[in-house]
């Protein structure tokens, strides 16, 4: 079962009729925010698989330190999650819009909390019991199909809760910040990465509205928060906020955080992320498409990938947004 989602590029799309998956992704851009639900299961039921391939099983960015792999710094920012959170065995933690189960595993084995994967998207559940099964993590790491707007769960059911650039899909901060305090028990920490614009941002300047827009739209995003509208929303629902900064400053500027998809390595993976890459697989998947070795639509649907890339290095180099606004809240108790 594990095969069907590895392949080679000429595989590195569901066997399923792409084009169909395409259509409704278009379909769902625009639908006001009672409709996000839709929006956002049909824009990762066309870009998991791309993504995956690309980047690995932890679907986000990281701090990129000098002379660390890509695949440690992905761990580093998971780990400085756990760390916040005071992980260990014995917990149990809610992974809020857990992807493909990348940062549940890796948290789950290092700190042995019994970890739940919160999903609204059925093929990303799927594919994630998988891969917790190859891991021999199913003690562990468990999933749940939902909404964070309405999380099925009983009120106090959590020792904490995380996620990492997911609640920037959240139609209403405040209504998803709301869901995650009432399945928290007292005293527990709520914690994460959220996708913000920065103070740097300026809405007045043409360029900057524009990045911004095309990040909401081909990403599948409702508005981008600022800084205070999440520290604004957190507080309004009951959590002590402790802390909230943005982590990419932490960084080397020489190892930016949007560094991976601009180039510097040269193995298959790696070149897959950068420019050239992503526009030397795309001209692949479009005479692969013509010979029907990959189903129809799947140049397209990379191409979608590689607007949503090629906006954020955009927005990146400016300054103007940032993949990981941390912070941390408790639920007072």
């Amino acid at each position: 079962m594990a095969g069907d989602f590895h392949n080679t590029i000429s595989k590195a799309v569901r066997p399923e009729n792409t084009a169909e998956r395409l259509s409704k992704y278009h379909t769902s851009q625009g639908r006001s925010k009672e409709e996000y639900a839709s929006t956002v299961k049909a824009f990762y039921n066309l870009v998991t698989d791309f993504c995956e391939r690309g980047w690995g099983k932890s679907i986000h960015f990281a701090l990129m330190e000098p002379g660390v792999s890509f695949e440690e710094s992905i761990a580093n920012h998971e780990y400085f999650l756990g760390e916040a959170m005071g992980l260990k065995p014995g917990m149990k933690v809610l992974d809020v819009g857990c992807g493909v189960g990348g940062p549940q595993r890796a948290l789950a084995k290092k700190f042995g909390a019994s970890i739940v994967g919160l999903n609204i998207n059925e093929y990303q559940l799927g594919k994630c019991s998988v891969y917790n099964q190859e891991a021999s993590l199913e003690h562990l790491c468990s999933l749940l199909h939902g909404d964070f707007l309405n999380i099925p769960a009983e009120d106090g059911s959590f020792d904490a809760a995380y996620h990492i650039e997911a609640m920037c899909h959240a139609p209403d901060k405040a209504a998803a910040y709301a869901e995650i305090f009432r399945v928290l028990r007292p005293g527990a920490v709520f914690t994460g990465y959220d996708v913000c614009m920065t103070p740097l941002y300026d809405d007045g300047n043409p360029e900057h509205r524009e990045l911004k827009e095309a990040n909401e739209y081909f990403s599948s995003l409702p508005e981008i928060a600022s800084f205070k509208e999440v520290n604004d929303s957190l507080r309004a629902v009951g959590f002590e906020l402790i802390e909230a900064r943005d982590r990419a400053l932490d960084g080397d500027p020489r190892t930016p955080w949007y560094g991976p998809l601009e180039g510097g390595s040269l193995n298959l993976r790696s070149f897959s992320r950068t420019a050239i890459g992503r526009k030397v697989f795309s001209a692949a998947l479009h005479v692969l498409e013509g010979l029907r070795a990959v189903p129809k639509g799947s140049s397209e649907a990379r191409k979608i990938v590689n607007i949503v890339a090629d906006s954020l290095v955009a927005a990146a180099r400016l300054g103007i947004v940032t993949p990981m606004y941390y912070h941390k809240a408790r639920k007072p108790g």
